[in-house]
């Protein structure tokens, strides 16, 4: 599944950031995770190497890949997938943390958020190999149903071990890694010592310090519609994380219905309901990337409630009337408004 951000490209939120101000500003970006990266860097100091801190973004993702991704038949997911054993299976500090961490927000979320829907989002053709845009039978639902639940899966990072309940189940962490990778890259800027910086990987973005400027970043949410003038607000952070999950960037048509590649871990099947965007501002991105998954997949009641019981902030764009009505919790408002 790809949870993106909706920004305006990379090079306008620069520009909207004050490129040609005064202050020194370096870009740095390529290809990573199935997507795209770019960070910006603000008076970083004569003394830092672009060419070198390239190198070490492009390595680090790398690295991430070779991990968690469900695309690298080799990476460390991977082999714990295909694995049919139910005994604890030895894996890496790293891999326990990101699956004890995500199973948390699991929980928080009521299995709104779940990471072992990976078998359904495969069903319904959004993961690896891509489907047929046909959408699956009750029968197959079903099936794939009894291997779908977080707590058929369980961590020891004291070890590091893992295991599952059942051979069957597919952990799929796309709704985190980009986060995750996004605080990686974030955790390396701040060791160089870097103070004024924009990440973004895939949407997922995070912010520290000032713009060119010297004033906030600007961010661009975007209308849940495919045309051209696509911006419906723009918001002013700085020391945060902001992640956006939307229903209407990957999708599929068949028989004049569209099946969103949003799929309700609880019924297994894409969601219907019209909570189009959800935005969320948090200090981890990955906490942001999970947590704009499962209040998209809760919807335009159940969503919102969650937001306010947990003090999140998050923005809501839902469909009413042929129109866009937004909803903001209470902690949004006060991060925009500081």
């Amino acid at each position: 599944m790809r949870n993106h951000l909706l920004l305006l490209t990379f090079g306008a939120l620069l520009a909207a950031c004050g490129r040609h101000a005064a202050l020194p500003e370096y870009d740095l970006s390529g290809a990573a995770m199935g997507t795209t990266f770019n960070i910006g860097i603000i008076a970083p100091g004569p003394e830092l190497s672009m060419e070198e801190l390239q190198a070490n973004v492009v390595r680090k993702l790398d690295d991430i890949e070779n991990i968690a991704s469900t695309y690298r038949e080799a990476s460390e997911l991977s082999r714990f997938n295909a694995n049919p054993s139910t005994e604890w299976i030895d894996v890496s500090h790293e891999l326990c943390q990101m699956i004890a961490a995500a199973l948390g927000v699991s929980a928080q979320t009521g299995g709104a958020f779940d990471i072992t829907v990976g078998p359904l989002v495969n069903l319904w053709g959004f993961g690896p190999p891509p489907g047929d845009d046909q959408p699956p039978d009750d029968a197959e639902i079903a099936q794939a149903l009894q291997y779908v639940g977080y707590e058929q899966l369980q961590t020891d990072c004291a070890r590091p071990a893992m295991r599952k309940q059942a051979g069957q189940v597919y952990v799929d962490l796309s709704g985190w890694a980009k986060g995750y990778a996004v605080d990686q890259v974030a955790a390396l800027l701040d060791d160089r010592g870097l103070q004024n910086y924009i990440v973004e990987i895939g949407g997922e973005l995070r912010v520290k310090g000032h713009n060119a400027k010297q004033q906030k970043f600007a961010i661009a949410i975007e209308k849940p519609v495919n045309e051209a003038d696509m911006q419906y607000a723009i918001v002013d952070v700085t020391n945060t994380s902001v992640a956006t999950s939307g229903d209407y960037r990957n999708y599929f048509e068949y028989g004049g219905r569209r099946y969103s590649h949003t799929i309700d871990p609880l019924t297994g099947r894409p969601v219907t309901h019209d909570l189009a965007v959800v935005t969320v501002i948090s200090d981890s991105a990955a906490y942001a990337d999970a947590m704009a998954t499962a209040l998209l997949v809760l919807g335009p009641d159940a969503g919102p409630e969650l937001a306010a019981e947990l003090d999140l902030a998050a923005n809501f764009l839902v469909r009413s009337n042929g129109e866009l009505a937004v909803r903001r919790s209470a902690a949004f408002e006060r991060t925009v408004m500081q």
